[in-house]
């Protein structure tokens, strides 16, 4: 009996200190590109960024970088009230390359509910 009481003791403490821990947890944000496969050139790319319910985050910082395609450094701009920020990009694929990508990395905005820890959307760059 004294058990079964320490041990619904215990359960009651561990579920309240779980409770506690979701209301510091963050949310992970998302990368959604349009287009998300492309051919080498100038040209503007699109990038929404949601929270995990689908819904369009504004104030981040969208970060494009060349993966296995390249670009020349890097290209940023910064969601709107939509989610949507508009990067300017010019990727090249290396000799003999068919095909590469370009990384999406995102700042989120201050505030500490967002994060950015797991990988985005890549964008495929295509030889014409």
């Amino acid at each position: 009996m004294i058990a079964l009481v320490v041990g619904v003791a215990s359960l009651s403490v561990m579920l309240n200190m779980i409770s506690g821990v979701q209301g510091l947890a963050v949310a992970e944000l998302d990368a959604r590109p349009t287009p998300e496969v492309t051919t080498p050139g100038e040209q503007d790319l699109s990038v929404t960024v949601v929270d995990p319910d689908g819904r369009p985050v504004a104030g981040a910082t969208v970060i494009v970088a060349g993966d296995t395609a390249r670009l020349d450094g890097v290209a940023t701009a910064q969601t709107g009230s939509n989610g949507t920020a508009t990067v300017a990009v010019a990727p090249t694929l290396g000799p003999n390359r068919e095909q590469g990508t370009l990384s999406i990395s995102i700042k989120p905005p201050a505030g500490g509910q967002y994060a950015d820890r797991r990988g985005n959307t890549r964008v495929l760059v295509v030889a014409e």
